[in-house]
């Protein structure tokens, strides 16, 4: 089974290195992985455009694949990277199974709570709000409901460890968990595959 590969992993600076690392993992478990970062992209006249080709290689890896693991760490902020939010939402779009796992444990909720330095309350219908007075989601889930919905509904784990802050994106432990999970329900249980 091919299984796309997500997340922010390709802007670091050894990119290639944990890119390779994760692959390997994903052979030992039995998937055929595809990458972000496995093509070389011909570069095009303007940045846009350059941008828009890389873009449209993701997606072409992407309808190549059967499912997706990404990688929901939060990303230069509180939540997830926002590419690798498109890739999952496109990847459940299609029906695939979608696993995701984070080297952050704290829920969405915990970490509002310190982007809004504890200062969460409750309006006149109890619903929490921050001091700009938005709505926080407090559902007890690891992100935002639409991803920890979208991997629930399409038979996926999402999996959590904290790992020290500068090893975020390059401690494996829980994708390779996520891997496990992966295998057992899709290559020994014989799930069919996506479209």
């Amino acid at each position: 089974m091919r299984v796309y590969l997500a997340g922010p992993e390709v802007f670091l600076p050894n990119a290639r290195e944990v890119l390779d690392a994760k692959i390997a993992l994903a052979r030992r478990h039995g998937f055929i992985p595809v990458s972000p970062g496995d093509l070389e992209i011909e570069h095009k006249p303007t940045k846009r455009e350059f941008g828009l080709a890389i873009s449209a290689v993701n997606e072409k890896l992407m309808l190549s694949a059967e499912a997706i693991i990404a990688n929901l760490t939060p990303f230069r902020g509180i939540a997830a990277d926002t590419g690798t939010v498109y890739e999952l939402g496109f990847m459940c779009a299609r029906g695939c199974p979608a696993f995701g796992f984070s080297n952050v444990a704290q829920s969405h909720f915990e970490r509002l709570q310190i982007y809004y330095d504890g200062k969460i309350a409750g309006d006149a219908q109890g619903r929490p709000r921050g001091p700009d007075g938005l709505a926080v989601e407090d559902f007890d889930m690891v992100e935002n409901l639409m991803l920890d919905g979208g991997i629930e509904a399409r038979g996926g784990a999402f999996v959590t460890r904290t790992v020290p802050p500068g090893q975020l994106f390059t401690d494996l432990t829980a994708f390779e968990e996520c891997l496990a999970i992966a295998a057992r329900r899709l290559l020994e249980g014989g799930a069919s595959s996506a479209p």
